[in-house]
């Protein structure tokens, strides 16, 4: 990798952001004019997509027609980040990277604003490569843009008394999660991320990626809604 001395943001793109159902191009437009217009105060940025539903429809047809192992399903799962990676890239091209990384532990910067990958190996979500490249930048915060406004105490779509959690300590997040990663897994972060991301001490902000206003607030240091984990 190219030494930078440049302060990265890193931005975790959930795919139910950009494929919630088919490819969500009215909120990818206005994302990337959030970038665009960010970079052009100077700010540096390193996305990571998700799979979206485009993942779980490609596992959920290999399920049907062969006896794929975990391990195929992974696969399948970190094509389909790459897919939407170099959608996201392609609509940056004039201000990103000109390849997007597979590799966040060596990726090679040329001097663009911009820095956009999907999933990486195995037992890992995309997640996993957002703290993976955060460490590789020497980045200490890190965004995920999900579909939820906060992480909560249970899922309130079953639990009536579930309560939002504003901020938190990767311990107590950890015991919301299960141990593993699973491909397909729904859950506001990887698990396997979450260990990372304790252990080299990095904070995460899960928000809700569609509510754009929020994000510009986050990024000019203003209130914002979401859960911080530290």
């Amino acid at each position: 990798m190219e030494s930078s001395s440049k302060n990265w943001t890193v931005i975790s793109l959930g795919g139910s952001t950009i494929v919630p159902d088919g490819v969500d191009a009215v909120f990818l437009k206005a994302f990337i004019e959030v970038i665009r217009e960010y970079a052009a105060k100077g700010m540096h940025f390193a996305l990571i997509t998700g799979g979206g539903k485009v993942c779980r429809r490609y596992q959920e047809a290999l399920k049907e027609i062969a006896q794929p192992s975990a391990e195929d399903l992974d696969w399948l799962g970190i094509y389909t980040t790459r897919y939407n990676a170099e959608l996201v890239r392609l609509s940056l091209q004039d201000i990103s990277e000109p390849e997007i990384f597979l590799d966040p532990t060596t990726v090679a910067l040329t001097g663009k604003q911009v820095l956009v990958g999907g999933g990486w190996k195995l037992g890992r979500s995309s997640d996993g490569s957002a703290v993976a490249l955060a460490k590789t930048l020497g980045a200490g915060k890190l965004i995920n843009l999900s579909n939820i406004d906060y992480v909560y105490t249970a899922d309130p779509r079953k639990d009536p008394t579930a309560t939002p959690i504003k901020t938190t300590s990767w311990v107590d997040f950890r015991k919301l999660l299960p141990e593993e990663w699973d491909p397909g897994l729904n859950v506001p972060f990887d698990p396997v991320a979450a260990k990372a991301a304790e252990e080299m001490g990095l904070e995460v902000c899960v928000m809700n990626g569609k509510n754009l206003a929020n994000l510009r607030d986050y990024l000019d240091g203003k209130e914002f809604l979401g859960t911080v984990i530290h």
